[in-house]
Protein backbone atom coordinates (compact mmCIF):
# COMPACT_ATOMS: atom_id res chain seq x y z
CA UNK A 1 0.00 0.00 0.00
CA UNK A 2 0.95 3.46 -0.56
CA UNK A 3 0.54 6.83 0.90
CA UNK A 4 -0.57 10.06 -2.04
CA UNK A 5 -0.81 13.63 -1.03
CA UNK A 6 -3.36 15.83 -2.88
CA UNK A 7 -3.43 19.76 -1.87
CA UNK A 8 -2.40 18.44 1.35
CA UNK A 9 -4.89 15.55 0.91
CA UNK A 10 -3.65 12.54 1.69
CA UNK A 11 -5.23 9.07 0.10
CA UNK A 12 -4.96 5.56 1.43
CA UNK A 13 -4.72 3.43 -1.54
CA UNK A 14 -4.89 -0.23 -1.29
CA UNK A 15 -4.50 -2.69 -4.04
CA UNK A 16 -7.59 -3.49 -6.77
CA UNK A 17 -8.09 -5.74 -9.46
CA UNK A 18 -5.38 -4.99 -12.65
CA UNK A 19 -6.50 -2.20 -14.90
CA UNK A 20 -10.24 -1.08 -13.51
CA UNK A 21 -10.70 2.26 -12.22
CA UNK A 22 -11.90 2.53 -8.85
CA UNK A 23 -13.90 5.30 -7.93
CA UNK A 24 -14.32 6.61 -4.22
CA UNK A 25 -16.45 8.99 -2.74
CA UNK A 26 -14.63 11.85 -0.32
CA UNK A 27 -15.74 11.49 3.14
CA UNK A 28 -16.62 14.61 4.88
CA UNK A 29 -16.19 13.91 8.09
CA UNK A 30 -12.55 13.17 7.61
CA UNK A 31 -11.76 15.82 4.25
CA UNK A 32 -10.47 19.27 5.19
CA UNK A 33 -8.89 21.10 2.93
CA UNK A 34 -6.82 24.38 5.04
CA UNK A 35 -5.10 27.13 4.06
CA UNK A 36 -2.41 29.58 5.53
CA UNK A 37 -2.50 33.42 5.12
CA UNK A 38 -0.07 36.49 6.12
CA UNK A 39 -2.14 38.64 8.56
CA UNK A 40 -0.65 42.53 8.16
CA UNK A 41 2.60 41.72 5.71
CA UNK A 42 4.57 39.03 8.53
CA UNK A 43 2.82 40.08 12.08
CA UNK A 44 1.01 36.19 12.28
CA UNK A 45 -0.35 33.60 10.10
CA UNK A 46 -3.75 32.99 9.95
CA UNK A 47 -4.99 29.40 9.62
CA UNK A 48 -8.08 27.90 8.68
CA UNK A 49 -10.10 25.48 7.08
CA UNK A 50 -13.26 24.40 4.90
CA UNK A 51 -15.83 22.35 7.19
CA UNK A 52 -18.11 21.11 4.23
CA UNK A 53 -16.39 19.05 1.74
CA UNK A 54 -18.02 17.00 -0.84
CA UNK A 55 -16.41 15.21 -4.11
CA UNK A 56 -15.44 12.04 -5.97
CA UNK A 57 -11.56 10.63 -6.70
CA UNK A 58 -11.53 8.03 -9.50
CA UNK A 59 -8.06 6.21 -9.71
CA UNK A 60 -6.67 3.61 -12.34
CA UNK A 61 -3.27 2.52 -11.09
CA UNK A 62 -2.49 0.21 -13.51
CA UNK A 63 -3.35 2.84 -16.61
CA UNK A 64 -1.87 5.63 -14.16
CA UNK A 65 -5.22 7.80 -14.45
CA UNK A 66 -7.55 9.72 -12.46
CA UNK A 67 -9.14 12.45 -11.50
CA UNK A 68 -10.09 14.28 -8.57
CA UNK A 69 -13.41 16.22 -8.33
CA UNK A 70 -14.31 18.11 -5.07
CA UNK A 71 -16.12 21.14 -3.78
CA UNK A 72 -15.87 23.26 -0.79
CA UNK A 73 -18.75 25.15 0.99
CA UNK A 74 -17.72 28.67 1.35
CA UNK A 75 -19.86 29.31 3.93
CA UNK A 76 -18.27 27.00 6.32
CA UNK A 77 -14.85 28.32 6.38
CA UNK A 78 -13.64 27.99 9.75
CA UNK A 79 -11.02 30.18 11.19
CA UNK A 80 -11.63 29.41 14.92
CA UNK A 81 -13.25 33.00 15.98
CA UNK A 82 -16.43 33.96 14.50
CA UNK A 83 -16.03 37.40 13.53
CA UNK A 84 -13.28 37.03 11.32
CA UNK A 85 -15.18 33.88 9.89
CA UNK A 86 -18.44 36.28 9.21
CA UNK A 87 -15.77 38.65 7.44
CA UNK A 88 -14.42 36.20 5.23
CA UNK A 89 -17.99 35.41 4.20
CA UNK A 90 -18.44 38.74 3.16
CA UNK A 91 -17.99 40.48 -0.06
CA UNK A 92 -14.58 42.13 0.96
CA UNK A 93 -13.27 38.55 0.90
CA UNK A 94 -15.16 35.26 -0.49
CA UNK A 95 -18.47 36.88 -0.81
CA UNK A 96 -20.12 33.69 -0.03
CA UNK A 97 -23.67 34.07 -0.55
CA UNK A 98 -23.13 34.95 -4.31
CA UNK A 99 -20.31 32.55 -4.68
CA UNK A 100 -21.09 29.58 -2.22
CA UNK A 101 -19.06 26.99 -3.07
CA UNK A 102 -15.34 26.77 -4.64
CA UNK A 103 -14.09 23.53 -6.60
CA UNK A 104 -11.08 21.76 -7.40
CA UNK A 105 -11.21 19.60 -10.23
CA UNK A 106 -7.85 17.77 -12.14
CA UNK A 107 -6.00 14.68 -12.98
CA UNK A 108 -3.57 12.57 -11.49
CA UNK A 109 -0.14 12.99 -12.87
CA UNK A 110 3.39 12.07 -12.74
CA UNK A 111 2.89 8.85 -11.16
CA UNK A 112 5.56 6.94 -8.92
CA UNK A 113 4.94 3.32 -9.03
CA UNK A 114 0.83 3.07 -9.21
CA UNK A 115 0.84 6.18 -6.91
CA UNK A 116 -0.07 9.61 -8.37
CA UNK A 117 2.68 12.68 -6.86
CA UNK A 118 0.73 15.74 -8.44
CA UNK A 119 -2.75 17.14 -9.56
CA UNK A 120 -2.92 19.31 -12.53
CA UNK A 121 -6.17 20.91 -12.60
CA UNK A 122 -8.25 24.13 -11.67
CA UNK A 123 -9.14 25.73 -8.78
CA UNK A 124 -12.61 27.71 -8.79
CA UNK A 125 -12.75 30.24 -5.89
CA UNK A 126 -15.15 33.02 -6.23
CA UNK A 127 -15.84 32.49 -9.61
CA UNK A 128 -12.84 32.65 -10.73
CA UNK A 129 -10.85 29.79 -12.39
CA UNK A 130 -7.21 28.93 -12.46
CA UNK A 131 -4.85 26.24 -12.93
CA UNK A 132 -3.31 25.07 -9.57
CA UNK A 133 -1.37 22.00 -9.28
CA UNK A 134 -1.18 20.30 -6.37
CA UNK A 135 1.78 18.55 -4.99
CA UNK A 136 0.48 14.91 -3.25
CA UNK A 137 2.86 14.42 -0.24
CA UNK A 138 1.26 10.65 0.86
CA UNK A 139 -1.18 8.17 -0.32
CA UNK A 140 -2.29 5.67 1.63
CA UNK A 141 -5.19 2.77 0.66
CA UNK A 142 -6.55 -0.24 2.91
CA UNK A 143 -9.32 -1.48 4.09
CA UNK A 144 -10.91 0.11 7.37
CA UNK A 145 -14.23 -2.09 8.25
CA UNK A 146 -14.17 -3.69 5.24
CA UNK A 147 -14.30 -0.91 2.39
CA UNK A 148 -10.88 0.04 0.69
CA UNK A 149 -10.39 4.00 2.06
CA UNK A 150 -8.08 5.85 0.85
CA UNK A 151 -6.35 8.80 2.30
CA UNK A 152 -3.90 11.73 1.28
CA UNK A 153 -2.22 14.62 2.11
CA UNK A 154 -1.67 17.76 -0.88
CA UNK A 155 -0.60 21.15 -0.75
CA UNK A 156 -0.14 24.30 -3.30
CA UNK A 157 0.33 27.75 -2.85
CA UNK A 158 -1.47 30.22 -4.66
CA UNK A 159 -1.54 33.47 -5.01
CA UNK A 160 -5.23 34.89 -4.02
CA UNK A 161 -5.30 38.14 -6.03
CA UNK A 162 -5.70 35.40 -9.30
CA UNK A 163 -8.85 34.61 -7.55
CA UNK A 164 -9.95 38.08 -7.13
CA UNK A 165 -9.62 37.76 -3.39
CA UNK A 166 -7.30 40.81 -2.88
CA UNK A 167 -8.40 42.21 1.09
CA UNK A 168 -5.68 43.95 2.72
CA UNK A 169 -3.11 43.68 -0.08
CA UNK A 170 -3.08 47.44 -0.22
CA UNK A 171 -2.22 47.41 3.66
CA UNK A 172 0.66 44.82 3.50
CA UNK A 173 -0.66 41.78 3.26
CA UNK A 174 0.53 39.26 1.54
CA UNK A 175 -0.94 37.63 -1.40
CA UNK A 176 0.12 34.09 -1.01
CA UNK A 177 -1.91 31.65 0.58
CA UNK A 178 -0.73 27.57 1.49
CA UNK A 179 -3.28 25.24 0.81
CA UNK A 180 -2.80 22.28 2.47
CA UNK A 181 -6.05 19.49 1.96
CA UNK A 182 -6.35 16.27 4.38
CA UNK A 183 -8.69 14.01 2.39
CA UNK A 184 -10.04 10.43 3.00
CA UNK A 185 -12.43 8.52 0.73
CA UNK A 186 -14.66 5.56 0.49
CA UNK A 187 -14.61 2.87 -2.11
CA UNK A 188 -17.67 3.26 -4.19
Amino acid sequence: MKIVSWLSVTLLIAPVAAGAPVSYIVDPNHTYPSFEADHLGGLSTWRGKINETSGKIVLDRDAGTGIVDVTMKMTSIDFGLDDLNEHAKSPDIFDATKFPIASYKGSFANFKGKAPTEVNGNLTLRGVTRPVTLKINSVLCKPVRAVEVCGADASATINRVDFGVDFGVQMGFKPEVVLRIQVEAKRS
